[in-house]
């Protein structure tokens, strides 16, 4: 399981990028790249990683349930996963 510390950093990037997103999309389109470069770092979604919503894993990770293999699989065992087909 990830840090607490590591799990909260990257929530506060997904804020940061969403508070920028609409200023960094009108810097690129008038290709003003000195205000560009003058964001906040963490502003840039590239610096964005998946990690699994409950114990932070950054490897191993499923797009589709935003969980890691392994809890997917634990989950699945338990019976907290409905069927595949259901779902999409």
């Amino acid at each position: 399981m990830a840090r607490l510390s590591v799990k909260v950093r990257e929530i506060k990037r997904q804020k940061l990028v969403a508070r920028y997103a609409v200023k960094r999309a009108e810097l690129k389109a008038k290709g003003d790249y000195e205000a560009l470069d003058k964001l906040p770092k963490n502003a840039s979604p590239v610096r964005l990683h998946n990690r699994c919503k409950a114990t932070g894993r950054p490897k191993g990770y499923m797009r589709k349930f935003g969980i890691s293999r392994i809890t997917f699989r634990k989950w699945a065992l338990e019976g907290k996963i409905l069927e595949l087909n259901a779902v999409g």
